[in-house]
């Protein structure tokens, strides 16, 4: 199996894709702007062939990469670089070049514009926040009146929190009106609430091989105020979340391929949206957690997702067994401009026994994701909440 890899340097936790997929037998052939001599030594093991572009944006580049390997090693069966920024890449290649498995370009638009997702949702009837098409200001107005504030801004394509902001009175809507940006915008109902993931490793039916769940505070809140970052991974997919997760799986037809849902676990009562307690989804992720988040998976299940992964690729399954040790994960990290009451050394001497990683992040990573990282796994939430107060208070 040729198993052509977009982007195998970033980020890091595709070294660990790369790694199980070799051990699988599959032929990785890596097409990259990073050059060879600056990739890890585990990713260039990993790699069959690495084939180093000035910029992977110049798509002309890297169709000729791509088409550089199938005269080399023959047709190319899967295409994949497991980062949300590069899907339109991908399915462009995929359709240019023939490929089999994986989303089309005529398919991309509902994965990844928030107004195409909207409408998946509604039409599938998963519980969502209403959303409008950012126009002119009296429209803005008339859906206000509609939902109230606070409402969120966000561009209709984008990655993560970058360029999100809540809205809470006229004032800050019109000084948004003033300077609209150049991208197109949607708007949305803001739902009080955790974000809850729904992760899964999807086979070629739709259903599901290997499922989990993380719980974030609001991540555009972590951003814009600068906070530091503190969330967790449980062992198990509460039945709603895990039904929500299912159905949004199959109304997006997202077969054979690891996926990252974005859900609210409201915390009140939403009209046509659900009550306290509901979970609501938020947006689509036609790929892995990002940051080390499928490590906390591993930790929380005593598992590893880069092997169900490749399973998954090579013969459409995965044997996973049911009895694994299980734990809470948590994640918390610092970021520079805070004061704490506990030093490194502190921490490692109360809980590292339960720390199964601590590092610095890459500068790219500090405003999602913190800089100095403590990760630790606890049987109990109450645990996890004692460390959390240790580390960031």
């Amino acid at each position: 199996m040729n198993f052509v890899f977009i982007s195998p340097a970033y980020p890091v936790t595709c070294t660990y894709f790369c790694d199980r997929l070799k051990g699988h037998g599959v032929n990785v052939l890596g097409i990259g702007d990073v050059p060879y001599d600056s990739l890890n030594d585990q990713l260039k093991s990993s790699l069959t062939e690495y084939y180093y572009v000035s910029s992977l944006e110049d798509y002309d580049q890297v169709y000729r990469a791509a088409a550089f390997f199938i005269h080399k090693y023959g047709r190319i069966d899967w295409l994949e670089s497991l980062n949300e920024y590069w899907l339109p890449t991908d399915a462009r290649l995929r359709t240019d070049l023939n490929i089999a498995v994986g989303t089309r370009e005529s398919e991309i638009g509902d994965l990844v514009k928030k107004s195409g997702m909207k409408r998946v949702f509604v039409e599938a009837d998963i519980p969502t926040a209403r959303q409008h098409i950012v126009t002119d200001l009296a429209s803005a107005k008339a859906f206000i009146k509609e939902v109230g504030y606070p409402v969120i801004v966000k561009p209709d394509i984008g990655v993560g929190a970058n360029g999100t902001f809540k809205l809470k009175s006229d004032d800050e809507l019109a000084d948004f009106y003033s300077d609209l940006p150049s991208v197109p915008y949607v708007m949305e109902q803001f739902l009080s609430g955790d974000i809850c993931t729904y992760d899964a490793v999807i086979d070629s039916n739709c259903e599901p091989i290997f499922e989990s769940m993380c719980t974030y505070p609001p991540v555009i809140d972590s951003v814009n105020n600068d906070e530091n970052i503190h969330f967790y991974t449980m062992p198990e997919v509460p039945a709603r979340l895990r039904e929500l997760g299912r159905k949004t799986v199959k109304a997006f037809k997202a077969d054979s391929r690891f996926v990252h849902f974005e859900f609210i676990n409201i915390t009140k009562d939403f009209d046509g949206v659900g009550k306290a307690g509901d979970y609501a989804v938020m947006e689509v992720n036609m790929r892995p957690a990002g940051g080390h988040d499928p490590d906390m998976m591993n930790y929380a299940q005593s598992v590893d997702v880069f092997n169900i992964y490749a399973d998954m690729v090579t013969s459409d399954r995965s044997d996973i067994p049911e009895h694994n040790e299980h734990y809470i994960c948590a994640y918390a990290a610092r970021k520079d401009g805070y004061s704490f009451s506990h030093n490194d050394e502190e921490i490692m001497e109360r809980y590292g026994s339960n720390i199964v990683m601590r590092k610095e992040m890459p500068p790219i990573d500090w405003p999602s994701m913190g800089r100095y990282v403590y990760m630790a796994r606890f049987k109990e939430k109450e645990e996890m909440d004692r460390y959390f107060n240790f580390v960031l208070g």
